[in-house]
């Protein structure tokens, strides 16, 4: 992983918290999978669906709590990606706060990649040449 982390901003709603007032532990969850999508771009992931019939699901997700974000938080997502087989991707997500710069949640999800009967396959060649950094395939932020 030597790659500079993909940042995706995320900005904490009321509706993301729980009665403390802090941002709900599954909502983290929904901030890490935005993040990827951005990361592997929106398009092309409907595109690999619609073309190919592959999709990727979740196969083991962790996450570490140092500290609860709150409402009206703004956050940054830093995402960073390795190959672990022909099969699987771990993302490591980290979740900052962006006035401080403080991390304040750790995650680490491995994904890997199903057909529509939700088979496993292979990584897609699509997604191999944006981690790659292959020329016009390489990872970008939010629209």
């Amino acid at each position: 992983m030597v790659q500079a982390p993909h940042v995706h901003a995320v900005q904490v709603y009321y509706e993301d918290t729980d009665h403390s007032g802090v941002v709900y532990h599954a909502n983290y969850l929904k901030y890490f999978e935005r993040a990827r999508e951005h990361f592997l771009g929106v398009s092309e992931l409907v595109g690999l669906w619609e073309t190919e019939g592959v999709g990727f699901v979740v196969y083991k997700a962790e996450m570490t709590f140092r500290e609860g974000a709150v409402f009206g938080d703004a956050l940054e997502i830093h995402t960073r990606v390795e190959r672990e087989s022909d099969y699987r991707l771990v993302f490591h997500q980290d979740v900052h706060r962006r006035t401080d710069g403080k991390r304040l949640v750790e995650g680490k999800v491995q994904l890997v990649c199903v057909n529509r009967e939700k088979k496993l396959v292979m990584l897609p060649l699509m997604v191999l040449a944006r981690l790659t950094g292959a020329p016009g395939e390489t990872p970008r932020g939010p629209a």
